[in-house]
């Protein structure tokens, strides 16, 4: 009798877990959410979407955390927020999350790195052996959170291992840490100890900063009018020519390797120390292939980046603050030669703080690591 009733009860759970209009309607909650902001749902439409997709519970995690792949900043907002809120709910109420969809989720790398970062945190709240299980996969992870992660693991090994002390399996550690780390903080604390074990690291070439530039100037910027007008270099370069710059004194491009670690370019070196100047960087670079590239540039300055001819990034403002990775343009590298010019703009101000005319830029992925180019 007892086996008969369980025997029904378990094929009424199966009955009601297989409910396909459950999914379609959780599609349509999601199209709801994925309109806001952008084809007028308005946010009234999708509270109400985003009430009804937290009420179908842990089931819809999966495809709500597919669709933050691709959907608009204001629809991302509601989705992780119901993601979040139906996670809460189920750990609450005492029930499972649904790890194994969680986990499969996050190591399908077509998914988004925001998505499938999303989904390993309440992974790890729901498993905590997911950690060790999955990190040391992630050491080359397209999700810069989930590769910073994996380093981190490697980090604490290596200095785990230089107390010991064991110079040698640390040093080694410190190298996978390395070859995978992207972020500068991370990257600063490796530099570190290499210096300490006696190790050089190149952290120009490991980032990817251009270091070869040639450069021109100054032309004029007082009163800041020198960033709208279209100086000779923007029409074309060519390093032979001889240009009227600022004072109508006589300019010439001269060549400018910088040994900052970082690929600072200091303009009050290279050119000479001017208040209201316009000074212009070039540089080429031959990429083994046609491929995408990220052009991060920072600056204390107004500024802009032609990326073969082309205005790739502009940013007029002045001494708000420099830091790496400051600006980011996304573009394409031609097979062989690509052209790099920068413009950067000083103003007049007198104070100290206000006398850097100084750029950086660094040629990666998406990720961070440094795109392959043909050496000189």
């Amino acid at each position: 009798m007892h086996s008969r009733l369980y025997a029904i009860i378990a094929a009424l759970v199966v009955c009601l877990s297989f409910n396909p209009s459950a999914g379609a309607e959780v599609d349509v909650l999601i199209e709801r959410l994925k309109k806001v902001g952008r084809e007028g749902g308005g946010n009234s439409n999708a509270a109400k979407a985003w009430q009804g997709l937290v009420q179908q519970g842990s089931p819809a995690l999966p495809a709500a955390l597919k669709a933050l792949n691709d959907s608009t900043p204001e629809a991302s907002n509601w989705l992780r927020s119901a993601v979040d809120a139906i996670a809460e709910r189920t750990l609450a109420a005492g029930r499972p999350l649904p790890t194994r969809d969680l986990e499969a989720f996050i190591l399908d790398k077509t998914n988004g790195p925001h998505s499938r970062r999303l989904a390993y945190e309440w992974l790890c709240r729901a498993d905590k052996t997911a950690p060790d299980r999955l990190l040391p996969g992630m050491m080359q992870d397209p999700s810069p959170e989930l590769r910073r992660d994996a380093v981190t693991v490697v980090l604490n090994q290596a200095k785990q291992l230089l107390d010991k002390p064991d110079k040698p399996a640390a040093t080694a550690a410190y190298r996978q840490a390395l070859a995978a780390a992207r972020d500068k903080d991370q990257v600063d604390e490796i530099a570190k100890q290499f210096k300490a074990l006696g190790v050089t690291v190149d952290l120009a070439v490991h980032f990817g900063f251009v270091q070869q530039w040639h450069l021109a100037g100054p032309f004029e910027n007082s009163d800041g009018k020198g960033f709208a007008v279209m100086y000779p270099p923007e029409q074309g370069v060519n390093l032979t020519a001889v240009y009227k710059g600022k004072k109508d004194d006589e300019l010439r491009w001269k060549e400018h390797a910088t040994a900052d670690p970082y690929g600072m370019v200091d303009l009050n070196k290279g050119i000479a120390k001017h208040m209201g100047a316009t000074g212009y960087a070039f540089a080429v670079v031959q990429s083994v292939a046609e491929q995408p590239v990220e052009v991060r540039v920072g600056s204390n300055n107004a500024i802009k980046v032609f990326l073969n001819g082309k205005l790739a990034y502009q940013h007029e403002e002045y001494h708000h603050g420099n830091a790496m990775d400051q600006y980011i343009a996304k573009g394409t590298l031609q097979a062989g030669r690509n052209e790099i010019l920068v413009k950067v703009c000083q103003n007049e101000q007198k104070e100290e703080w206000a006398q850097s005319w100084s750029f950086q830029l660094r040629l990666c992925d998406s990720v961070g690591t440094a795109i392959p180019l043909k050496k000189p």
